[in-house]
């Protein structure tokens, strides 16, 4: 049994990015631990969603609790830093925003979670994040130190494959699917392009997991949303495959299949 570290920046990245590698590796019998650096406090919610007295923190809480028992996470752990929220918001700056965090503070406070977990597998972001969040572009930085920093051996960058999403938008209509202005991703400003890709993780079988978990965060993902009202086939080619650039790795070489090697 091997164990592997997923580092997430707010509660549902985990599922959107990660969360049929870490229901796979969970069904495989490996140790599945996650860690997220904030709550997700400065999140959007439709109005009138939260019960009175309710802050969303908490329900963020209850939500990732219950995708972490959808996916088999085996422990999670929050860094406990404030949520920066969206780029150019004057909270980038808040005190104690994980933005403002001493990046070799966190490092070391999250290498000594990989060497206590032994990790034989580390996933943060890539460069820029997925897509340009303050938080998202802090894990980078700080995963990436905190693997260095405790030698973990299979380190990887989640991301969103670039190529393969601008060819289901121009193939939209194949699949019956009329994308309004507002659900057009803005592809060029998305994750790597396929020729820095090194990992694909086959996710197929898992889908049901992924889906099951994307619903238990309500607070961010709809039932309406066009994450959970597209079509089964449509859902399985947008998510039935997870992305990853291994640190180190040749990406000229073979692709992949497993954070634990190829054919693991």
């Amino acid at each position: 049994m091997a164990t592997a570290v997923f580092f997430h920046a707010h509660p549902d990245d985990e599922t959107l990015t990660t969360g049929g590698t870490m229901a796979r590796l969970a069904a495989e019998g490996h140790r599945v631990v996650l860690v997220t650096a904030t709550g997700g406090e400065l999140g959007e919610y439709p109005e009138g969603f939260l019960a009175p007295g309710e802050d969303l923190a908490s329900r963020r809480a209850r939500e990732l609790e219950a995708a972490c028992a959808i996916l088999g996470v085996a422990r999670h752990v929050n860094l406990g830093y404030g949520d920066s929220g969206m780029a150019g918001e004057p909270t980038n700056d808040a005190e104690g925003s994980f933005w403002r965090t001493d990046v070799e503070e966190a490092a070391t406070r999250l290498a000594g979670l990989l060497g206590e977990e032994g990790a034989e597998a580390f996933t943060a972001y890539d460069e820029h994040g997925g897509y340009g969040h303050p938080d998202h572009i802090q894990v980078h930085r700080v995963g990436m130190r905190a693997a260095a920093l405790a030698g973990v051996p299979r380190v990887f960058m989640a991301t969103i494959n670039r190529s393969h999403l601008r060819r289901l938008t121009e193939q939209a209509a194949d699949f019956g699917v009329v994308l309004a202005e507002e659900d057009r991703p803005p592809v060029e400003e998305l994750g790597v392009e396929e020729d820095r890709i090194t990992t694909a993780v086959d996710v197929s079988a898992y889908l049901g997991a992924k889906r099951e978990a994307m619903r238990a965060h309500a607070s961010q993902i709809a039932e309406t949303s066009f994450f959970l009202s597209i079509p089964d086939d449509v859902f399985a080619a947008v998510w039935g495959t997870e992305w990853y650039v291994r640190h180190g790795a040749d990406s000229r070489g073979p692709v992949e299949t497993s954070l634990l090697g190829t054919g693991a």
